[in-house]
């Protein structure tokens, strides 16, 4: 069976699963589970992983009605890649039955759909329109909207559901397919990688360096052959795998090793053994340092490790047909996983590589070729594609901190696809042309990387992109006349620490052209404590490029790169990239790195991603909310690009500041009063006991307390912070301020826990803590507790949030020092504060805690506040009570599920709807406004207070 079969036979039966777990009568139902349906569809029949952005929900759309009112309607589903709407109805529902609608038309759904599609902008109309009630999905083709629609029922689903191939596109379905094929590799790969570890560790220590680079090395050949092997690359197929199968496994140990020896050896300068035996002899010389160490370790091969090689991954995969950027970065995942995440890798997918390298260079070249090929006058067209093809042969690349190489393969496999068009423009019909013909050449991309196996797969993964290159040109009908070995040396991948590097000994800034990358994203405060020397290492590295910038300590790890990249673009036109962790762009980050950037070099934000969810290819995937800052030290007046949502199209801006705002550079700092509003409460922190443990009580330990002394039980109170706020746990504490000691001072256990304070207030290096505060164990060290009920905001709160759960708690509820605390019960504050425009105004200013929301009361008091009168007051009043009545209706389920994206109850959403669209339009902002213009907005109100 082929591959292709095999994978046919894995969607189908994927469309099986999925038919019967959607069959059962209990689920259908329209709005609970109509985005539960189609996320299970797009992922596990069609592979679309990344569903949450590849499908649209609840989709505005202004509907103008017979008698010219405009009324806001909400598409349930909406595909913007392949413009499909999608209207959904319940099970029980008769799809051909006509509804009343709101200006009192009976329509069917479809003609339901059909009329909000009539009111998108054109580049928005949808070519099928599907209407379902979960037993069937209707289809219906917009090229023929009067024909019968195709109707593919869920008991048939199996059969039917390439009758829906057309919800993905086909750039989008080749991504998905050369993603599956290379984690596939990846995961031969973790096998034979797995092993080898058993045979290494029969009788060597594996903690030994030269063992682990051994390993490391044995690996990355073992792929590297197997590859060639399906490419015919030595001239004929599988010779590798011949080799193998014809010996036993206790020979092949001295056999490979004397393979690796003779791929290294050049038989033209008679570097090879006259008397060879001609089964080696047949291989030819490789070249390119992949051979060159001969000092590895090889050991003793199992009967399983020959199995792994000549049948799972010799007969059973065929390599030919893995995309090199992805599977570097999975063959990279044989790694460690713990040590990945030290060092704060986070691999590449294809897509999020382009948002980079797009707009960084390739929609500009991209350009200019659709300009030489829509050329009239045919001399002129070639003249102009040969010129363009020597520019692209002139491009110079450095990624300082490459990884396993995929920004460098598929800018690579870009720029040869890109000269493979101008080859066929500049000479047609080709006869020939040999591998030095090309422009571009591998040795043109430049990396550095601190892991030795990294640059190692960087190296492969740049050699495989060659090969696959060779191919595709061949393909095209540009007949390539010499053989893929030997391989040109690729001399520009860099084992080392690039933030302790001088960049200009791997190649001069007066050469290069663009630097971009991923580096890693890793805090100084979130790593582990107990990995003191990592720690050690990256302080030393800050210390070391930002040289006494002040407050830099509070940096995230990769602003260093920001750091050199400026200093090694001094005085040139390079412009450079990186993804980064959004909150380099939020919080007090902005004020230490960007007013430093681009107030003393000069820098200019030429494009920018605002935050988004970064994925990865590997098993581990980690979501982190990133951003992308392309930038330059060139000072023009040219507008700039601002991708403020990858649903959104990219617009231009005059300019960029520090917070990714169309702004000028304006910095938030911390301030005590409420910017031009005096009227409201003051926002503190919550109480702080510096307790041992003493004072604070768990649950259990509060209940057994009570049992023992009932008559205490006030003296007990709930104590809340961030975490138990949101998750709805509650621990206690004893509460004994203004408390007569008599109640307590006989009682042995209070006893027992003021002891406990004593001593750790006693162990403490802060002075007041130790000689003022050890002499009265009885209270908090910090006591700010209101004397009223209040509104409380939480310290830390999760990024994956739209909203910081906030709300109000009895003055009888204790709020520890991870709380905020307001001093109020009006709920328009409480309206203001939960709504989209303050949490925009957060998600901007606010710090981050690893990578979640730091909250702060600098966030309160600059934000914007406005006058209002009692009847504007009066109604966000109502609108924030409805959200806390929405709330009420689930009282057993916690802040953090009824805040979960994906599991808000939908009469909450409607609540915090109708809250926000009030509070846009009290700050002159319509519905569907930008986050970025949002925040814009309410700068430029900050701008005109401060």
């Amino acid at each position: 069976m082929s591959l292709n079969d095999a994978k046919i036979k894995t969607r189908k039966q994927m469309a099986s699963e999925f038919s019967q777990l959607w069959i059962e009568p209990q689920k259908g139902r329209e709005d609970a589970d109509r985005q539960t349906f189609w996320n299970s569809m797009l992922e596990k029949v069609f592979g679309i992983v990344d569903y949450e952005r590849y499908i649209e929900y609840e989709k505005n759309v202004r509907v103008k009605e017979d008698n010219g009112d405009i009324h806001t309607k909400q598409i349930d589903a909406y595909i913007p890649a392949t413009r499909v709407v999608i209207e959904m109805k319940g099970r029980e529902k008769d799809l051909a039955e006509k509804i009343r609608q709101s200006d009192g038309k009976l329509l069917t759904p479809f003609e339901q759909a059909w009329r909000y599609s009539n009111n998108l902008p054109v580049e928005e109309t949808p070519k099928w329109i599907l209407v379902s009630n979960f037993n069937e999905i209707e289809i219906h083709d917009m090229s023929h909207p009067h024909d019968e629609p195709k109707i593919v029922k869920l008991v048939n689903f199996k059969n039917q559901y390439r009758e829906l191939a057309f919800l993905i596109d086909k750039h989008q379905q080749r991504v998905i397919e050369e993603k599956q094929i290379s984690i596939d590799a990846g995961n031969l790969v973790v096998d034979i990688y797995n092993e080898l570890i058993n045979a290494y560790t029969q009788k060597l220590d594996l903690k030994d360096k030269h063992v682990q680079r051994s390993l490391n090395m044995l690996v990355v050949r073992l792929v590297f052959l197997m590859y060639v092997d399906d490419t015919a690359l030595f001239g004929k197929e599988n010779m590798f795998q011949a080799f193998v199968e014809r010996r036993e496994p206790h020979e092949l140990q001295g056999a490979i090793k004397k393979l690796f020896k003779v791929l290294d050896e050049d038989p033209n300068k008679q570097e090879r053994d006259p008397y060879l035996d001609d089964e080696y002899n047949r291989f030819p010389y490789v070249n390119g340092g992949m051979f060159s160490d001969e000092d590895i370790l090889i050991p003793q091969f199992t009967p399983h490790l020959k199995k792994l090689i000549v049948e799972d991954a010799g007969r059973g995969f065929n390599w030919s047909a893995i995309s090199p950027t992805i599977f570097g970065a999975v063959f990279e995942s044989t790694l460690n996983p713990d040590t990945r995440r030290s060092g704060g890798m986070h691999y590449t997918s294809i897509d999020n590589i382009h948002n980079i390298i797009d707009p960084l260079f390739l929609n500009d070249l991209q350009n200019e070729l659709d300009k030489i090929k829509n050329w009239g006058r045919t001399n002129e067209r070639v003249e102009m594609a040969r010129q363009f093809r020597d520019k692209l042969g002139k491009l110079k690349f450095l990624d300082p901190a490459c990884g396993s190489g995929n920004f460098l393969t598929e800018t690579y496999l870009s720029l040869r696809s890109m000269e493979d068009e101008v080859i066929l423009i500049e000479q047609g019909d080709l006869t020939g042309l040999g591998l030095n013909g090309f422009k571009v050449k591998i040795n043109n991309f430049y990396g550095i990387e601190i892991n030795d196996f990294a640059v190692s797969v960087a190296k492969t993964a740049m050699w495989i992109a060659e090969a696959q290159t060779m191919q595709s040109s061949q393909n095209k009908g540009i007949y390539v006349n010499r053989d893929f070995f030997p391989l040109v040396t690729n001399v520009g991948i860099h084992e080392g620490n690039a933030l302790r590097m001088n960049w200009s000994d791997i190649v001069q800034p007066y050469e290069l052209n663009y630097i971009m990358g991923n580096p890693p994203f890793i805090g100084l405060s979130s790593l582990p404590k107990e990995d003191k020397a990592l720690k050690a290492s990256q302080t030393d590295d800050m210390n070391i490029v930002f040289q006494g910038l002040p407050k830099h300590g509070k940096l995230d790890y990769v602003c260093a790169w920001y750091e050199k990249a400026a200093l090694y673009m001094r005085d040139t036109t390079l412009k450079a990239a990186f993804v980064s962790t959004n909150s380099i762009t939020q919080g007090e980050q902005v004020s230490i790195l960007w007013k430093h950037l681009l107030k003393d070099y000069k820098v200019k934000i030429i494009f920018a991603y605002r935050s988004f969810i970064w994925n990865n290819e590997v098993k581990d995937m980690a979501h982190v909310h990133c951003v992308i800052v392309g930038f330059t030290r060139v000072q023009t007046d040219e507008s700039v690009w601002l991708y403020d949502s990858e649903k959104e199209k990219p617009k231009r801006v005059n300019r960029l500041n520090g917070y990714l705002i169309d702004f000028k550079d304006v910095y938030i700092q911390s301030r005590k009063r409420i910017l031009g509003n005096t009227d409201l409460p003051e926002m503190h922190q919550g109480s702080k006991p510096i307790d041992g443990g003493g004072l604070v009580l768990s649950e259990s330990e509060r209940d057994d307390f009570i049992k023992k002394y009932p008559d205490l039980s006030d003296l007990v109170q709930p104590y809340l912070g961030s975490s138990e706020f949101i998750k709805g746990k509650t621990r206690y504490c004893l509460w004994l301020k203004d408390v007569n000691p008599s109640r307590y001072i006989n009682n042995p256990e209070i006893k027992r826990r003021l002891e406990i304070v004593v001593d750790k207030r006693l162990a403490s290096t802060t002075d007041s803590v130790k000689e003022k505060d050890s002499k009265t164990p009885y209270l908090f060290t910090q006591i700010r507790q209101p004397v009223c009920d209040y509104l409380a905001v939480p310290e830390v709160s999760s990024e994956n949030r739209e909203y910081i759960p906030i709300g109000f708690l009895p003055k009888s509820t204790i709020s520890s020092n991870k709380l905020y605390l307001i001093p109020t019960t009006e709920r328009w504050i409480f309206s203001i504060l939960i709504s989209s425009v303050h949490m925009a105004w957060m998600r901007t200013v606010a710090g981050r805690m690893k990578s979640d929301y730091s909250y702060s009361p600098a966030v309160y008091t600059n934000f914007p506040w406005l006058e209002l009168d009692s009847q504007t007051k009066e109604k966000l009043s109502v609108l924030g009570q409805n959200i806390l009545d929405a709330r009420d209706e689930f009282p057993d389920t916690k802040l953090a599920t009824l805040y979960s994206t994906n599991f808000m109850p939908l009469k909450l959403r409607k609540a915090h709807t109708k809250n926000d669209r009030f509070v846009m339009k009290l700050y002159g902002l319509s519905n569907g406004t930008s986050e970025s213009e949002i925040v814009k907005r309410l700068f430029e109100m900050y701008a005109n207070e401060i």
